[in-house]
């Protein structure tokens, strides 16, 4: 409660400064806090169960602790799942010698004390008259708390929501909950059809179309210069005659989210995991039409899902990526190998993705491969 919830206090004082008539509520807010941990350990603590519960709490605390205060993120069920998808090289690139202070000082230092102490179990009946006790009283002391101070509770869940998502470990165990319950599905995962009777209408004198859509979900529009931004960050792309959409958002902001997202049928408001892994998505309504010929190349850590059903080829690996040096594959070193593609499928339109998340351009080449050669390209938006 001390050491780990630096941020959840930090954006409390923010809204209840340290005033006589906020200090009550305040203090009542770490015995809340405390009582809830307390609860909580309780009713997954046993003769078994105790050490390797504190001690992968500990653990996972004092990581979430760090982000938190580095990034002021909040480790919601999205940012679980987002961190069990990400490959160990990503994760590499993310350690600093901060976060190892932090492993250390508030998670391995304490786990070590945990490790060492010596609990004294007594017989089956008397432990659990105690555990119904501990958890009796944790729960007075919650709701009394919130009884005592119940106008200042009322504001804090009612208006200030988000400063809850940074109590630690409180909101992460809760996150892992709600993951699971979003995530694991009770028997097979069943994928329904969409857009089977989907055709290909061709108007433009018979000629097949190439399309490359090159995919990075995870750039900031409030960052672009073309969208107003006061650092030139988009040098090239203004000498481009492109459209520029500005008012775009993701359903996400993780790629775990955003990029089934953006293939799927669902907008924003109403797409969650499950609908995303139980539906088909444009992928497949282009690949029934038996006239376009999918290729999906990655230089990130998979698809999300959204490829399952389609030519997959992993441009991480120097095997096939063949513009690699020593500690990655660029992105360039997808476009090895694509003109020997079209030249194999030019009986059929093609759709090309690269994917690469730190980028954010969407190309629709229109032409033939002599206008590729020539390097004349024809930007247009999608409907």
């Amino acid at each position: 409660m001390l050491f780990d919830n630096y941020l959840f206090f930090k954006n409390t004082l923010e809204f209840y400064p340290l005033q006589l008539n906020n200090l009550g509520f305040l203090i009542s807010l770490g015995l809340v806090l405390m009582a809830a941990t307390t609860l909580i350990l309780t009713l997954f603590g046993s003769k078994w169960t105790t050490k390797p519960v504190l001690i992968t709490v500990l653990f996972v605390s004092s990581l979430t602790n760090y982000f938190m205060n580095s990034y002021h993120i909040a480790i919601d069920d999205s940012m679980i799942r987002n961190t069990l998808q990400t490959n160990l090289n990503e994760s590499l690139d993310l350690l600093t010698l901060k976060q190892v202070l932090y492993f250390f000082l508030l998670g391995v230092l304490p786990s070590y004390l945990v490790y060492r102490s010596n609990i004294r179990y007594r017989d089956m009946k008397t432990e659990l008259f105690a555990k119904i006790k501990v958890i009796l009283i944790s729960l007075a002391v919650i709701i009394g708390c919130i009884f005592i101070f119940s106008k200042h509770y009322i504001s804090f869940f009612r208006e200030h929501k988000p400063l809850r998502f940074s109590a630690n470990p409180t909101y992460w165990i809760y996150s892992i909950g709600k993951y699971v319950h979003k995530t694991v599905n009770i028997g097979p995962i069943i994928v329904k059809p969409l857009g089977t009777d989907a055709k290909i209408i061709n108007s433009d004198n018979g000629h097949k179309k190439l399309v490359i859509m090159v995919v990075g979900e995870a750039a900031r529009a409030d960052h672009f210069s073309l969208n107003g931004y006061e650092k030139e960050t988009n040098p090239l792309l203004k000498k481009e005659n492109i459209i520029n959409f500005s008012n775009m958002y993701s359903c996400g902001t993780s790629t775990a989210d955003a990029v089934p997202c953006m293939f799927s049928v669902f907008n924003r408001s109403n797409y969650s995991y499950k609908k995303g892994i139980t539906n088909e998505n444009v992928l497949d309504v282009l690949n029934h039409t038996n006239d376009v010929s999918i290729l999906w190349r990655d230089n990130n850590s998979d698809s999300k899902g959204v490829a399952l059903r389609v030519p997959y080829e992993n441009y991480k690996i120097p095997e096939k990526n063949t513009i690699c040096t020593k500690d990655e594959c660029r992105d360039t070193g997808m476009l090895v190998g694509l003109d020997k593609y079209i030249e194999n499928h030019k009986d059929k339109n093609i759709l090309s993705y690269f994917i690469k998340w730190e980028i954010t351009v969407l190309l629709i080449i229109k032409g033939t491969r002599k206008h590729l050669k020539s390097l004349h390209l024809s930007v247009k938006p999608i409907k």
